[in-house]
């Protein structure tokens, strides 16, 4: 049971990237929560040692993921992030 708040932007925050989380380890990338209040999601190629940052941002009335390399996609879109992201690692 979590005591923070569902507006709570780190709660919200964290929730988003444990949704990225869970879909790129589904593609066979590494994955780590990292920074203050796991506020940044590390997405690691196991093979080629490649890696990308990620984080979830307020965007106007919700939420979007930024990550290196110029990525922006908005988080009711975590499947194809993964997939983009599973690309640019490849």
């Amino acid at each position: 049971m979590s005591l923070a708040p569902a507006h709570d932007p780190a709660h919200v925050r964290r929730h988003h990237l444990s949704l990225l989380a869970r879909e790129v380890g589904a593609r066979g990338l590494g994955w780590r929560l990292a920074g203050p209040q796991a506020s940044v999601l590390a997405v690691v190629a196991p093979v080629s040692g490649r890696q990308v940052m990620v984080v979830a941002m307020p965007s106007g009335a919700g939420w979007s993921y930024l990550w290196t390399g110029g990525g922006f996609a908005d988080v009711t879109a975590a499947a194809g992030v993964a997939d983009q992201i599973a690309r640019q690692l490849s």
